[in-house]
């Protein structure tokens, strides 16, 4: 009878569970996924190989991507349907922020849809609210004045950055570094690196260095090999981290040769930057699983972006996505103050919003962290849901997920351990 009892009450519960999930069932039946649609990006990819003569051995090659990124309105109209305002637009921001896409990612347009709507369209060609005059500001990070050394950005007590180059195989219109990018490719000189480790050398409480740019894995497989061989050497360096956008924009970057090198340099980690499940496809899949059976655990940075995934179901359904592919949602990131994306903004109440529906309605693997970087480089700051609404002497009054409000003790153990 107990038993009876408790199965009824547990399928009961099951009941008003399945409840809790079914408006993000229905929702993921119109949300487009990389994974999904590989015939409909296959056959983009064809037509594009066709239009630049190009074999699957060039196409497959990250050299060949680079150099025939798309960086104009008139050939970017051979590939998908543009209308003249769109051209003019394009042309415009274009004469103030640089643009380029690969052909790659170029495939995951829909060339005949509403742009506007399209994930990839916005992250990667300009349109007119780019040129927004007087909203934004060009580094509202303040790394101008966390640089102890070339190269070097430093927020924080125990870890720094090194900004390698300014080259990335896509410029995101939402860049938080556009006013580094310029128009053209200046990798850093040797000589300016060699300073950077020398700085980190000579600096006892750095334990941990991420390497990032722009986009380091544009960098040569040689360069890269040297500059985590050097650090490598230092003593008091723990880990590395490598901050890349291109197992993303650019998966055929990853190549087993890549991946044997990088797997000399561990402890060894990888953050890439997905933003919409579109960008989660077989090829990008495939990079990502190369680095993570080369030892690299991989965590993704993802930048809560207005049109693009702001949204609880679309941000749930990435976070699954990524998973899959072997990358720990790590951080979700409030869109900076740059001069020409501010139209990506939201209002923070949207991510803590994203947060409350990912708590309790998925795994704790697809939960990051929700994080505004504070202005002027004071550093990332954890936004939360509130779930602890007041404390007193013995307990705390806490909210669950469901929205359940409780009692919890709130005391030590009355116990000594040496009786």
């Amino acid at each position: 009878m107990v038993n009876e009892i408790s199965r009824q009450i547990s399928l009961e519960r099951a009941d008003i569970l399945k409840t809790r999930i079914e408006p993000y069932l229905e929702a993921i039946k119109e949300i487009r996924c990389g994974l999904y649609l590989t015939d409909e990006i296959k056959d983009r990819q064809k037509k594009i190989k066709e239009k630049l003569n190009a074999n699957e051995e060039e196409w497959n090659n990250w050299h060949w991507q680079i150099r025939n990124r798309i960086v104009d309105s008139d050939k970017l109209a051979e590939f998908i349907n543009l209308n003249e305002k769109q051209k003019l637009e394009i042309d415009a921001v274009g004469k103030k922020f640089r643009w380029a896409i690969s052909p790659y990612f170029l495939s995951l347009i829909n060339p005949e849809g509403n742009h506007y709507n399209d994930p990839t369209f916005l992250q990667s060609i300009p349109i007119g609210l780019e040129l927004e005059e007087g909203i934004g500001e060009p580094d509202p990070m303040a790394e101008e004045f966390t640089n102890p050394a070339t190269c070097i950005t430093r927020r924080y007590p125990d870890r720094l950055i090194i900004n390698v180059t300014n080259q990335c195989a896509m410029y995101c219109r939402h860049c938080q570094r556009r006013r580094n990018i310029g128009e053209i490719d200046a990798p850093q000189s040797k000589e300016h690196l060699q300073e950077a480790i020398d700085y980190i050398a000579n600096t006892q409480e750095i334990r941990d260095v991420l390497i990032t740019g722009g986009d380091p894995f544009t960098l040569s497989d040689e360069t890269i090999d040297w500059l985590l061989g050097e650090l490598d050497k230092i003593p008091h360096l723990e880990i590395k981290r490598l901050g890349s956008r291109m197992p993303i924009t650019l998966p055929q970057r990853i190549t087993p040769e890549f991946c044997h090198m990088l797997s000399k340099h561990h402890p060894l980690y990888v953050n890439i930057q997905c933003n919409n499940p579109i960008e989660v496809t077989e090829e990008s899949k495939k990079a990502c699983e190369m680095l993570a059976n080369a030892g690299i655990q991989l965590g993704n940075q993802a930048v809560l972006l207005r049109g693009i995934n702001d949204n609880p179901f679309v941000m749930k359904k990435l976070n699954h996505e990524l998973l899959k592919c072997r990358v720990k949602p790590y951080y979700i990131f409030h869109a900076k103050g740059v001069i020409g994306t501010m139209h990506f903004r939201t209002s923070v109440d949207i991510g803590i919003e994203i947060m409350e529906y990912l708590r309790g309605y998925t795994s704790g693997l697809a939960i990051p962290t929700f994080i505004i970087n504070a202005p002027g480089g004071k550093g990332k700051t954890p936004m939360l849901p509130q779930y602890s609404i007041s404390q007193g002497r013995d307990t705390v009054t806490i909210r669950t997920w469901e929205g359940e409000i409780i009692q919890y003790p709130n005391k030590d153990a009355d116990i000594n351990f040496g009786d």
